[in-house]
């Protein structure tokens, strides 16, 4: 990219941590000649490129160095090593408050912070009212920020931020921050930055915003740059990375020889296979009267590789593999899916759909497919899966899982509520 309006180089940020006070005296006083210390390196030989108009997202679990590269890019902290070229000027949102002034009130904090960035007062004297407005903060804006909730906090410090017209946009995590109302508002403004054609780097864990805003996308781990590229290709690996799995190859479901069961057509890989290729809640709640496990689990694309990130109108399946105990007849396999903070979205089972199950014996395993197209919108879900049943009469649970893993919805549309309607839409006169 020769157009470039950030590029960094071989940037990299180590920490020296001490055992103990002393020795990090002893060492500043020259009282030792022996290293007291240990290296850490938050970032390691850093590199990349954003070039003028495209929004790029940094990605990557906790302490993998985002908000560190983007404390260096903004000037904040200094590197050790490497190097940052900046091409435009940049106006950064990072932690809640940076470059606030506590006793100072709303008012004189834009100014603050207008002047940090390179602007004149005729500048941002032209941008007061839109900044505002923005803001909505009503007569706090002539109060002390130190009386503000952070709601207000970050309210003030993004409508400064992008209501001043700069460059190059940088933003940490402020778009999660606020109401709903305030936040719609936010992405409105983003969505404009883009048209306009301005620059914009940002971190997030929005995996969705990631899918909808981004041109590209780099993924971090540790201070290193695991990967750079297409926004969902990232978000793959960094599921991957989430377990521990980044260098593992994806499998493919019809690549294992095992059992051939009638309820499915597939070839299905071993036990243990789908579920160590995904992040599995550590708390999952399971419960049952032992009749039958589910032993085995995951989400696949429609290429048949295990994913759990999908976009809107994909087709996926949900596969889970059931061993039984005791001999049972006519059982029902289920799956759930709830949003996080608990609500059932969508299931289905197969009783629901007519589906025959048969006589099971015991030892005996079955693999069931609920094959469907992601019509969610963006945003986490939990996966839940049932066996149950009825035996003499009475209804039973022979093994249920609740909330064993998430799934990923992403999309550039956007949507009213829970899911997609998959409208025709059409203007007469």
């Amino acid at each position: 990219m020769s157009d470039y309006a950030i590029k960094v180089e071989h940037i990299s940020k180590i920490y020296k941590l001490y055992n103990n006070p002393m020795d990090r005296l002893k060492e500043s006083l020259g009282l030792t000649k022996k290293k007291k210390y240990t290296e850490y390196y938050a970032l390691n030989d850093i590199n990349f490129e954003v070039g003028k108009g495209e929004t790029v997202g940094i990605i990557g679990t906790n302490g993998a160095g985002k908000s560190t590269i983007l404390k260096i890019i903004t000037g904040v902290l200094s590197p050790t090593s490497g190097n940052v070229s900046i091409n435009g000027r940049i106006s950064a949102l990072l932690e809640l408050g940076a470059g606030f002034n506590m006793e100072y009130t709303g008012i004189e904090n834009v100014y603050l912070n207008g002047t940090m960035i390179g602007f004149t007062k005729e500048e941002i004297d032209a941008k007061l009212d839109d900044i505002i407005e923005f803001a909505d903060i009503g007569d706090f804006i002539n109060q002390p920020v130190k009386t503000y909730s952070s709601g207000m906090f970050v309210r003030l410090a993004f409508a400064v931020a992008i209501n001043i017209d700069p460059e190059i946009l940088i933003v940490d995590e402020a778009l999660s921050v606020g109401d709903v109302f305030f936040q719609a508002k936010c992405y409105h403004k983003f969505e404009e930055f883009k048209q306009m054609g301005k620059t914009i780097l940002f971190v997030t864990h929005d995996m969705g915003s990631i899918q909808k805003y981004c041109d590209r996308a780099v993924l971090l781990s540790h201070g290193t740059k695991a990967g750079e590229g297409n926004p969902k290709e990232m978000i793959d690996l960094y599921k991957k990375l989430l377990v521990n799995q980044y260098d593992i190859d994806e499998k493919d479901i019809n690549d294992s020889n095992t059992d051939t069961d009638n309820e499915t057509e597939d070839k299905k890989p071993e036990y243990g296979v789908w579920k160590d290729n995904i992040a599995t809640n550590p708390n999952v709640i399971s419960y049952g009267n032992g009749m039958a496990d589910i032993i085995d689990y995951a989400t696949f694309n429609d290429k048949q590789v295990i994913s759990n990130v999908f976009d809107l109108n994909e087709e996926y399946s949900v596969l889970m593999k059931v061993r039984f105990n005791e001999a049972v007849n006519d059982p029902i396999f289920a799956f759930t899916i709830k949003d996080i903070k608990g609500t059932e979205i969508a299931g289905t089972n197969t009783m629901y759909e007519d589906i025959e199950t048969g006589h099971v014996e015991a030892g005996e395993t079955r693999v069931i497919r609920f094959k469907q197209k992601m019509m969610l919108p963006k945003g986490d879900y939990l996966v839940s899966f049932g066996c149950t049943g009825y035996r003499e009469g009475e209804f039973t649970v022979y093994s249920r899982l609740y909330d064993v893993f998430t799934i990923t919805a992403t999309t550039t549309k956007s949507m009213v509520g829970f899911f997609d309607l998959n409208s025709e839409v059409s203007v007469e006169i």
